[in-house]
């Protein structure tokens, strides 16, 4: 990572939404980088996707980083060739198809070509990097780092390191998102679901278990979070939640973690979800709130607000 010209190689596996997510970020603070894909049609339709994009970001005032848009443009190459995206990379992000079979067939190829020093980083948010990182020659240098989708616009990246990672790859990793304006944590070990799943289906079990008990629908449920826990967790986690509410968090516990404790015990084993008649009735209110057809009208709302969020929250934090 050369601090004065920043003009190290960085490759993306991936021409997806993801993929361009990440080509925008490193663009964005001059790392010259090559989009990989097997079909060169896909890899070109990514890179004008991607100069159009970055064209409405720049004429809106939400593009990140110091350079122009046409600046941050010509940092973007592609290529369909695996040999090209590897050489001289000092840092590849794999960003395919959620299947650990390929994944595991993908890394196999890549592991005879990369070089000694390139750090080989997964934006998987299923798969523990020892699944696919234990049989190979580099295993030291593979890790994963998580985004949340869509990266471009939500900050957080959860770096998680194999057991046989070593150290230097992970605080090289964890910098070098920091240098591109992304947020990242960094876990001691793999984990299943890593940190952001786990509590997401903490989250997530028990609104389902809410609804299958017929105590709120769906739109009342989400309201809880959208218009209750989420409007203070945008900007202070749970635990500095908990600090804030009462005279530190010493006092907090002896407030009330006993409640905290008898309530959990109430909300009983994860449910099954899929196939279920609750997961039907949830569909049916999804739908009627947001039809199939208007997805990507309300993602283009998540997006902005995502957008808006992010401005609001680095103004207020004195941030530019």
């Amino acid at each position: 990572m050369n601090n004065e010209g920043k003009r190290e190689k960085i490759g993306i596996v991936g021409s997806g939404l993801i993929g361009r997510s990440w080509s925008m970020l490193f663009a964005s603070v001059g790392y010259q980088v090559m989009l990989y894909d097997i079909m060169p049609e896909q890899v070109k339709t990514a890179l004008m996707n991607t100069e159009q994009e970055l064209k409405n970001l720049e004429a809106k005032g939400l593009l990140r980083g110091k350079l122009s848009a046409a600046k941050q443009f010509d940092c973007l190459t592609g290529t369909n060739d695996l040999k090209t995206l590897a050489k001289d990379a000092m840092f590849i992000q794999e960003c395919i198809p959620e299947r650990l079979d390929m994944k595991q067939s993908f890394y196999k190829q890549l592991d005879e070509i990369v070089e000694a020093h390139t750090i080989i980083s997964s934006s998987t948010s299923t798969f523990l990097p020892s699944l696919f990182a234990k049989d190979l020659k580099h295993k030291e240098n593979v890790l994963v780092s998580h985004p949340v989708n869509p990266p471009y616009y939500v900050p957080l990246v959860e770096v998680v390191p194999s057991p046989w990672t070593k150290a230097d790859a992970v605080t090289k990793t964890r910098t070098l998102m920091e240098e591109i304006g992304q947020k990242p944590v960094t876990l001691s070990r793999e984990i299943e679901g890593f940190a952001l799943n786990r509590i997401q289906y903490a989250i997530i079990n028990e609104v389902w278990r809410l609804v299958e008990a017929g105590i709120l629908n769906v739109k009342d449920i989400d309201s809880v979070m959208s218009d209750g826990l989420g409007m203070r967790y945008a900007f202070l986690g749970p635990l500095e939640t908990c600090h804030l509410n009462a005279e530190g968090i010493t006092n907090y516990l002896e407030r009330y973690s006993k409640t905290i404790h008898s309530v959990s015990e109430t909300m009983g084993p994860p449910p099954i979800m899929d196939g279920s008649a609750t997961a039907t009735e949830v569909a049916k209110q999804l739908e009627d709130l947001v039809p199939l057809d208007k997805l990507p009208e309300r993602r283009l709302y998540r997006d902005n607000c995502l957008t808006q969020l992010s401005v609001l929250k680095a103004n207020i934090n004195g941030k530019k």
